[in-house]
């Protein structure tokens, strides 16, 4: 179960970066400082 103050776990997902998609997942930024964003509503007819 995902907790607040606990690791998170690796997953993958697509990014835009640089003018093209790419893979990108958790852990290729082992020994860094991350911030994850998501927006449900993103893209949609709200």
């Amino acid at each position: 179960m995902i907790r607040v103050g606990k690791k998170a776990p690796d997953f993958t997902a697509k990014a835009y970066h640089k003018g093209e998609f790419k893979e990108v997942s958790l852990s290729d930024y082992d020994g860094s400082w991350r911030v994850v964003c998501f927006y449900p509503g993103d893209f949609t007819f709200v």
